[in-house]
């Protein structure tokens, strides 16, 4: 799937920042679709019962949560998957003036849009890691910089690829 990708001609790369502030543009939709899938699985899901005069706050049970963070799973891989796919692009790729394409300048296939979703999961499965390690420490807090490690990728990939990108075989291209 992933493997050495032909050399992009320079006139058609696209920018590291144009390509990180169309991920910041993709970052709000993608928390708004987060918000508005919690607000719909909450009555299904429902809060721990905590007692009022404790004064601590409701959370998820923890099969509640298990259950929205595979629902949020699902509905962020057939986003990604549909508008990384078949030449679609997603609204902060239009804005930005960017399309996804294979090292042969095709559009991806679902099944390698997928791989790039999977790729793209690394650097939170880094961060959740680094956290477990670190917390016992009291130093939890450095694992939020794991998170930036598929884009802080780009600083060292000689074409100036995001990470879970050069994973599937892919980039980001002006359009």
């Amino acid at each position: 799937m992933g493997g050495p990708a032909a050399p992009v001609p320079p006139a058609a790369r696209a920018s590291l920042a144009r390509r990180l502030a169309a991920t910041v543009y993709e970052s709000l939709i993608l928390g708004t679709l987060a918000v508005v899938l919690g607000f719909l699985l909450l009555p299904v899901l429902g809060l721990a019962e905590v007692p009022a005069a404790t004064g601590r706050l409701a959370l998820l049970t923890p099969a509640a949560s298990a259950t929205s963070f595979l629902a949020l799973f699902m509905l962020y891989g057939g986003y990604c998957v549909w508008l990384s796919s078949g030449g679609r692009r997603t609204l902060p790729m239009q804005t930005w003036h960017l399309a996804l394409r294979t090292a042969d300048d095709r559009a991806p296939s679902p099944a390698r849009a997928l791989g790039r979703y999977f790729a793209w999961w690394i650097g939170p499965i880094c961060a959740i890691a680094a956290y477990m390690a670190l917390r016992p420490f009291g130093q939890g807090r450095w694992a939020l910089a794991a998170l930036a490690i598929n884009y802080a990728w780009a600083l060292v990939d000689p074409d100036r690829q995001f990470l879970h990108d050069r994973i599937a075989g892919t980039r980001l291209v002006r359009a």
